[in-house]
């Protein structure tokens, strides 16, 4: 099957992080809005490691309304008391992070929870094992948004395709040049982040529009 073919199949492919940095809220929330109707996204996660709570609280607030507009999936990351406090749909949490029986009663047992993974079967299976909704494998690629740890293998992608229905977000450096290789080996998401919000040569909405 060609990536055109996949692409029509799962037209909305893109989670969608944030910047790690959000210097000027009206403009990201304007090109928000735009990527938004490109309907290329399925998930946006909110990922903001320094800020103040109330910053992230205010934001959160206007990015649920534009989500809830685009039937968007609002994920925040590393923060259960926040997804609460903004009805949020769902939390991403990494392996440092709270874990998963704590969040879930945090935020409920209906809200998103998906886990980091890594490259790691036993953290996958461990992962499906308490439920979780979605795992994130990677980082596929070099990436600008945060220092590589660990790097993933395409079979391990195939591995859990293969061997469970669990929906595989892949993470790390994806772009237009690469994109379509993870597709075409069957993640159900691609998280983008630093192609979207730091690219030299295009503004994000014609970065996802080569998607």
């Amino acid at each position: 099957m060609n990536g055109q073919k996949i692409l029509r199949k799962n037209k909305r492919f893109v989670y969608l992080i944030s910047p790690n940095k959000i210097k000027n809220k009206n403009k990201f929330l304007f090109d928000l809005n735009s990527l938004f109707k490109s309907n290329r996204i399925s998930y946006f996660q909110l990922r903001l490691k320094n800020s103040n709570s109330k910053y992230k609280y205010e934001l959160s607030k206007k990015i649920k309304k534009i989500t809830q507009k685009f039937s968007i999936k609002f994920i925040i990351n590393d923060d259960p008391h926040l997804t609460k406090k903004v009805n949020a749909d769902g939390c991403h949490l990494g392996q440092s992070d709270m874990n998963i029986f704590k969040a879930k009663k945090i935020i409920g047992k209906k809200k998103i929870i998906g886990i980091t993974c890594n490259n790691s079967k036993n953290l996958v299976k461990m992962a499906i094992a308490n439920k979780a909704h979605y795992v994130a494998l990677g980082a596929f690629n070099n990436s600008l948004t945060k220092k590589i740890k660990h790097r993933a293998q395409i079979s391990t992608l195939n591995w859990v395709k293969s061997n469970y229905k669990t929906k595989v977000v892949a993470i790390g450096g994806i772009n237009d040049k690469n994109y379509k290789k993870l597709l075409l080996n069957n993640a159900d998401f691609l998280a983008i982040s630093d192609y979207i919000w730091n690219n030299k040569k295009l503004n994000p909405q014609e970065a996802i529009k080569k998607l």
